[in-house]
């Protein structure tokens, strides 16, 4: 798509604007999209998630203990990861999983975890999936606690889960 100002340029802005209930959308190059004053600057003109991450960062807590945090596979520092706001591999999770907790909670909305999007078609059988792990976990919970009427109650509705999977499934 080309910039609706210019017309010389690919658009990489793509803004839409509610007002009133009206949409208004506006498709600009990132030259035009400066010159009109609806786009910032990031240095080196791309934006990233390391960008967007290093916003955030300096304002997470840095605690003592999380300072000598280091992760064993690649030897990255906690400190590194605040200032680079890029893990150097996949078991930084693991290492600096505790301090992340927070700033996961932030982006995510009160979720520590990302799940990622899923089509409209599958919310209904992933809302059944999400329900029965929380029921499994409250099952366990129940067990262990010795209240075995509630725990009957609650295999009960498992299985009545399970079937109403299965039958999506079959669909």
């Amino acid at each position: 798509m080309m910039c609706e100002r210019c017309g010389k340029r690919p658009a990489t802005f793509h803004f839409t604007k509610i007002v009133n209930g009206e949409k208004t959308e506006l498709h600009l190059c990132d030259v035009c999209a400066r010159e009109e004053g609806v786009a910032f600057s990031v240095p080196g003109d791309a934006f990233s998630i390391h960008h967007l991450l290093s916003g955030i960062m300096p304002a997470m807590p840095s605690r003592p203990m999380e300072r000598g945090r280091v992760c064993p596979t690649c030897g990255m520092s906690y400190d590194e990861f605040v200032k680079k706001s890029r893990f150097g591999c996949s078991d930084c999770y693991t290492a600096f999983r505790e301090p992340l907790v927070p700033l996961l909670r932030r982006i995510h909305g009160g979720a520590a975890e990302h799940h990622g999007k899923a089509p409209k078609r599958h919310k209904p059988r992933r809302a059944l999936r999400h329900r029965l792990e929380r029921l499994r976990a409250e099952l366990q919970e129940k067990v262990a606690a010795e209240a075995y009427e509630e725990a009957a109650r609650l295999r009960d509705e498992i299985r009545r889960l399970e079937r109403e999977i299965g039958e999506a499934r079959a669909e």
